[in-house]
Formats: structure tokens, C-alpha cells, sequence
């Protein structure tokens, strides 16, 4: 397939860009940041989501979804990269939603899928334990008791889990590794909020000896870990866009930067070495584009079973999006550094981009390891 986006898939992009610049820019994050709310997120914002179609854009008609595909939610993705948007959308809307689509009871899917789609909830995936991302070693236990599960165990990195109506839990069980649907209410939950660096939000949960009944298992015991990878991988394809949107928006500001900034009585865009970089960074963000929306093309398709463009994609976006958050702290100069200029949230916010599911390495890795190495 061409590696570019068709004409619906375009439209949706230019009504998301448009949306977002008017009801959620950059000043957004800025103002969540700096009135240090509670949540760091906007629940009203969240229900806009679901009024536009973007919450339930993967989730199907039947439970008030668009049930569109992975490209359109890397199209909504990258509109969040680019404005900064703090948005539950990748934890609810992407991870959440294609567990619960894909493996979840009919009972699961009619009380949650209507609400994440409406905007109405917030679902977390619980997953990682270490300072890696490394969803191969979960420790968390969940052993039989009575007619359910007794969870143990300490999870971080959830995104917004901190506000979250429901979590998802990886925990292994003897039978191997299962979903629960964990209500974060529950006695022996207990949530603690980090506030990163970029000034969006992830909160560490610890399970001690939570109970929960059978009917909270999602899928089948011991069957979580298809449905687990095969979120993960669309997960990781939407953060590899929105690490294009976030790169792409910083080169764009750049760009501007050097058309207007005047230094030795020239505009600095003349000076031909800013020139060659600025021509060579374009030509990187297009190509990590090119890698993320074939990942995704093949997701849809069901062509990457392993996960190795997914793996492409994440690791290049992160290794591109590095370069242009670091050419545009660069070609601002001293100013590129102040928080009066937005070129260092964008440069927070590609760090831990980054990290979450998996850095460079980590994907650089798993393609060796795919190809015998």
C-alpha cells in the first residue's frame, strides 16, 4: 500500500489538528501544568473526545464507536504529539479498548466500550514493574482464591492511572499470564500519582492481596498474553506517530524560528550549515512518518504478527524525533532552553515518549533477537 494517508484519513487529521488547536493547544498543558491540577488531565476535554468520535475511534458501532482502524488512530495520535494534549487517549482509547474489543466479555464490553467511547471513563493498562519496559517479566502473582483471584503485586508507569475508573492488570497466574479488570476502588489498591517530566501523568499502583471474582478475568486464565502483545504493538505504533507529530511540530517552529530570527544582520535561515541540517531533518521526519503508517497499514491488515515494523517504526520515530527536539533547542540558541519558548516541552515530552513501551533499544533489540541474532 502507499505510505500515505487516503482522502478520508486526511479529513480526519485536518478535523483533529483543528480541533485540538482550538480546544486543546500547547497553553493547555501550560495551564494544567502551572495550576497544578489535581488530575493534570480534563475530564470535559475527555467527553469532547467522545462527542467528536476520537474515544471510540477503534471501538465498534455496536458499543458507540466509530470502528475505524489502527491508521486513524495513529491520525489522532500524531495530532496529540503535535499540540502536547495530556489525554487518556492512548491508555483508554487505544490499549484499553483493543483489550476489552478483542478478549473482553460481552459483559465487559457492554458496561465499559459504551463509556470509553462517550468519553465518559477512563481505563489504564497496569502492566510494567521496572524502570524498563520489560512486559516479558511480570512478577505480579494472582493466585485462586474462593470463586476469584488474589492479586499481588506493584505496577508503574500506568498512564493515568491516578484517575482511572478501571485498571487493567497483567499478573501471572499458574496457568500463565491473565488480564484482570480491577476496580481501583477495591481494598488493597493503593494509587500513587507521578507527575513526569513533560508534565503529563502516570501513577504507580500497588496490589496487596486484592480480591477479585472470576468474572473480572479478561479472556481466558492464562490467556492474556496474545491480547497483551497484540495492544502493546498498536500501542507502540500510535506513540511511534505521536513521536512524528511532536518532531514534526518542533522542526515547524524551528522553521519559523529561522525565517524571523535575524542574527549578523541576516535572517539565520540564510546561513547555509542551518540550511543542511534543517534539509536533513526533513528528510528524517519523513521517513519515520513513512515507517509509522506502514506499521500501522500492516497492523490493520494483519501482516505483522511478530511486530517487527511495529518494532521499526517506534524505535526510528524515537530516534528522529530525538534529533529534531535537539536541532530545535539547538537553532534557538540560549532561548531554546527557557520555558518562554515551547521547543523544551516538546523535548521533555519525546524523552518520555521514548521510554514508554519500549526505547530504542529495546526495539532495536527485539529485531535482532526476531532475526536469529
Amino acid at each position: 500500500m502507499p505510505l500515505i494517508l487516503t482522502e478520508e484519513q486526511t479529513m480526519l487529521k485536518e478535523a483533529t489538528e483543528g480541533f485540538l488547536n482550538e480546544n486543546a493547544p500547547i497553553a493547555h498543558l501550560r495551564k494544567l501544568r502551572d495550576s497544578r491540577d489535581p488530575d493534570g488531565v480534563s475530564r470535559d476535554l475527555w467527553r469532547q473526545f467522545g462527542e467528536m468520535g476520537f474515544a471510540g475511534i477503534l471501538i465498534a458501532e455496536e458499543h458507540g464507536g466509530s470502528a475505524l482502524g489502527p491508521v486513524e488512530a495513529g491520525v489522532v495520535a500524531e495530532a496529540l504529539g503535535r499540540t502536547l494534549t495530556p489525554s487518556p487517549f492512548l491508555g483508554s482509547a487505544v490499549l484499553a479498548a483493543r483489550i476489552l474489543g478483542d478478549q473482553g466479555s460481552d459483559a465487559q464490553k457492554a458496561d465499559w466500550l459504551p463509556r470509553i467511547a462517550a468519553g465518559e471513563a477512563i481505563v489504564s493498562l497496569a502492566v510494567d514493574e521496572g524502570a524498563k519496559h520489560r512486559p516479558d517479566r511480570i512478577a505480579t502473582r494472582a493466585e485462586r482464591s474462593g470463586n476469584g483471584f488474589r492479586i499481588n503485586g506493584a505496577k508503574g508507569f500506568v498512564l493515568d492511572g491516578h484517575v482511572a475508573d478501571a485498571l487493567i492488570v497483567a499478573a501471572d497466574t499458574d496457568e500463565g499470564l491473565t488480564l484482570f479488570l480491577v476496580d481501583p476502588r477495591a481494598s488493597g489498591v493503593a494509587i500513587e500519582r507521578t507527575v513526569m517530566v513533560d508534565a503529563h501523568n502516570a501513577a504507580r499502583v500497588t496490589l496487596n492481596d486484592v480480591e477479585v471474582d472470576a468474572d473480572a478475568v479478561i479472556g481466558s486464565v492464562g490467556g492474556g498474553r496474545i491480547a497483551l502483545d497484540g495492544a502493546l504493538d498498536l500501542g507502540r505504533a500510535c506513540i511511534a506517530a505521536m513521536l512524528n507529530g511532536a518532531g514534526d511540530q518542533a522542526f515547524q517552529v524551528t522553521t519559523e524560528y529561522l525565517r524571523t530570527r535575524k542574527q549578523f544582520g541576516k535572517l539565520i535561515g540564510e546561513f547555509q550549515a542551518l540550511q543542511h541540517r534543517a534539509a536533513h531533518l526533513f528528510t528524517e521526519i519523513e521517513l519515520a512518518r513513512a515507517a509509522a503508517i506502514g506499521a500501522l497499514q500492516r497492523l490493520e491488515a494483519g501482516k505483522d504478527p511478530q511486530g517487527l515494523a511495529v518494532a521499526v517504526a517506534k524505535a526510528k520515530a524515537g530516534k528522529v524525533a530525538e534529533l529534531a527536539v535537539q536541532e530545535a533547542v539547538q537553532m534557538h540558541g540560549g532561548v531554546g532552553m527557557t520555558d518562554e519558548f515551547d521547543v523544551g516541552l516538546f523535548m521533555k515530552r519525546v524523552r518520555v515518549l521514548n521510554e514508554l513501551l519500549g526505547d530504542a533499544a529495546y526495539h532495536q533489540d527485539r529485531l535482532a533477537r526476531a532475526q536469529g541474532y
